[in-house]
């Protein structure tokens, strides 16, 4: 079963902005900002294509890449995957090319890390922040990632679910403003309940010496 991606994020967090256009993902660089989120209506026949798919050919990759190859290195890594061909997964492919193109004009990315994740089991189930500048998070198939404010440190009592396709800005903790902004996220836990989850994530990368 799909979700629905026109449903609005309702009780939105402090901290976070809910845009309506890629452009307008900057918001992240304003001062009370911890995270974007680009509320869009992805394509119905995309995320059913999505969910049909038997996990072993959902697209699972890890590599570091230039932005203008993102959508080469997608498909690359979707035929690797066994990712069937057709209208859908060119769909998908744009989509990540895209996501790429915005994200990396938006950190001044010379480099990005593109990832691919299959998840079947409560992957990084507790809330924390990433050790990155930014995050862009996207959930293609499956349940969506969970944020909420901590203010003591403990898991947030309030917490929020990002639909599926929807992508998602967040700082990690290299990002230079001070104070923090308390805001934690999770791969929700999903262990036991039968459901895959299809996770896009795109980190930028200064120099890709470094990650070796």
């Amino acid at each position: 079963m799909t979700t629905n991606t026109a449903e609005l994020v309702r009780d939105a967090v402090a901290g976070v902005s809910t845009v309506d256009r890629a452009e307008n993902l900057s918001a992240i660089h304003g001062a009370d900002c911890a995270a974007a989120l680009w509320q869009r209506q992805m394509s119905p026949d995309l995320l059913d294509w999505m969910y049909a798919l038997p996990p072993d050919q959902l697209p699972k990759a890890r590599v570091i890449v230039r932005p203008d190859a993102v959508r080469n290195v997608a498909l690359d890594i979707c035929e690797m995957s066994g990712t069937p061909d057709g209208t859908q997964r060119t769909q998908l492919i744009d989509d990540v090319a895209t996501l790429a193109d915005v994200f990396a004009g938006l950190m001044g990315a010379k480099w990005l890390r593109l990832r691919f994740d299959v998840v079947t089991t409560n992957a990084c189930r507790r809330f924390h922040i990433d050790a990155v500048t930014a995050r862009l998070v996207c959930t293609y198939r499956g349940t969506g990632t969970q944020y909420g404010i901590s203010t003591n440190g403990d898991d947030p009592t309030r917490i929020s679910t990002v639909p599926t396709g929807v992508p998602i800005v967040l700082r990690g903790t290299l990002w230079p403003t001070q104070p923090k902004s308390g805001l934690l996220h999770r791969s929700p836990p999903i262990e036991g309940t039968g459901e895959t989850r299809s996770v896009m994530v795109l980190d930028p990368v200064d120099d890709p010496e470094d990650e070796i």
